[in-house]
C-alpha cells in the first residue's frame, strides 16, 4: 500500500487537524527563518575585524525579552486550546455511533460490527456520514490503528479497551495502517476501510458482508449463548442474589467495590471482572467468580468472546433478559453480566 504525502481529508475531523497541522508548519518556517536570518545579520555585521560600533554593549534588554518570551508563549497556548478540543471530542463518541469491535494481532486486524454481527479481516464497510466507534483491543503486543484519510489513530493495547470514533464525509478506498512495530511482519499489517453510500452500504449488509447469511449473528447474540455456555445465570439472575448481584442495568451505573471505592462500570470494568474478579469485586458478595485467562485453549475466552460478552450486557438494558434471543432454546435464566462458572 503506498501513502501518499497529503492524505485525502475524509472524515469530519480531518480538516481540523490539517488547519493545525499546516498553522503549526507556518510558525516554524517563520521563526526558524527569522532565528537564521537574524543570525546571518550578526555574523555579517559583527564578525572579527568588522569595523561595528562595539562600545555601549548592553548585557541585557528586558523590554525585548519580554516580547519574545510573551509572543511565543501566547501562540502556543493558543495552538493548545486549538489542539485540545478535536483531541478530546476524538474520545468521546455520540451515544448513537455505530460500534465496531477491532482486535489486533499479530498481524492482521479482526473487525465486528456489533450490530450485524458481521466480521471481516483486514477490511471495514461502513457508511458514508455516519459515526463510527471502534472498540478496541490488542491480543498480543500493542498495535496502532490509524486511518490517514480520517486524521484518527489509537492504540489497540493489550488487556484495555481503547476507543475513537470518526464520521466519514466521502465515498472511497482509504487504506489503513498498524503504526506501532509489532514484530517481523509488521510493515504487512494493514488493510482497507471502504466508506459506502448508505444504500450500497444496506445492500452489502443485507447479503451479510463476507460472511454466510445463516451465520449472521449480532455480537450480543453470541455474548448470549457465551453466558448461558458458562452457566453465568447461576449467580447473576435477574434480581439480586446470595451468590452475585443481578446484572440488569448495571452498564454505565456506579457500584461500590470491597476496598470503598466508588466505580463506574464500563468495558474495562466488566473485562477486569472477567479475567481478575477479585480486583474489582462488588462489596458484599464472596469471592466466588471464577477468573478467566485470555486465549484460544480450553477453559479460556479469547478477547472476541470477552467482546461479545460485553455487548451482550450492553444490549439488556434492564430488559426482558429472554428478549434478544427469541428462538434460543435454553431454559436457564438471563442476566446482565460477563459470564464466569461459580
Amino acid at each position: 500500500m503506498e501513502l501518499p504525502i497529503i492524505p485525502p481529508a475524509a472524515s469530519t475531523f480531518a480538516d481540523e487537524v490539517d488547519h493545525i497541522f499546516y498553522t503549526l508548519v507556518g510558525l516554524t518556517i517563520f521563526f526558524t527563518a527569522l532565528v537564521f536570518c537574524l543570525l546571518l545579520i550578526f555574523v555579517v555585521r559583527f564578525h572579527r575585524g568588522s569595523r561595528a560600533n562595539r562600545a555601549n554593549r548592553s548585557f541585557g534588554n528586558l523590554p525585548l525579552e519580554l516580547t519574545w518570551s510573551i509572543i511565543p508563549g501566547i501562540i502556543g497556548l493558543v495552538i493548545f486550546a486549538w489542539s485540545a478540543r478535536p483531541y478530546a471530542e476524538a474520545y468521546n463518541p455520540p451515544a448513537d455511533a455505530q460500534e465496531i469491535l477491532v482486535i489486533g494481532k499479530r498481524w492482521m486486524w479482526h473487525l465486528q460490527h456489533a450490530d450485524s454481527g458481521i466480521r471481516e479481516n483486514n477490511e471495514l464497510h461502513i457508511p458514508v456520514g455516519k459515526a463510527i466507534k471502534l472498540t478496541m483491543i490488542s491480543q498480543d503486543v500493542i498495535h496502532g490503528f490509524y486511518v490517514p484519510a480520517f486524521r484518527v489513530k489509537r492504540d489497540c493495547l493489550p488487556g484495555y479497551y481503547n476507543t475513537v470514533w470518526f464520521i466519514p464525509t466521502k465515498v472511497g478506498k482509504y487504506p489503513f495502517y498498524c503504526t506501532e512495530y509489532c514484530g517481523t511482519n509488521h510493515s504487512k499489517m494493514g488493510g482497507f476501510v471502504y466508506v459506502m453510500t448508505p444504500a450500497d452500504y444496506l445492500q452489502w449488509k443485507e447479503n451479510g458482508g463476507n460472511l454466510e447469511v445463516a451465520h449472521r449473528e449480532t455480537a450480543a447474540e453470541r455474548g448470549y449463548d457465551l453466558f448461558n455456555k458458562y452457566g453465568c445465570a447461576n449467580c447473576h439472575a435477574s434480581e439480586d442474589g446470595v451468590h452475585g448481584p443481578t446484572l440488569n442495568g448495571l452498564y454505565g451505573s456506579k457500584v461500590v467495590l470491597q476496598n470503598g471505592q466508588t466505580v463506574t462500570v464500563d468495558d474495562n470494568f466488566i473485562r477486569q471482572s472477567i479475567v481478575n474478579p477479585d480486583s474489582v469485586r462488588v462489596a458484599g458478595y464472596p469471592p466466588l467468580m471464577q477468573a478467566y485467562s485470555v486465549g484460544d485453549g480450553p477453559g479460556q475466552l479469547s478477547e472476541e468472546e470477552i467482546l461479545e460478552l460485553i455487548a451482550y450486557i450492553k444490549s439488556l438494558g434492564g430488559q426482558n433478559l429472554r428478549a434478544l434471543k427469541t428462538t434460543s432454546s435454553s431454559t436457564a435464566p438471563l442476566s446482565k453480566g460477563a459470564g464466569g462458572k461459580k
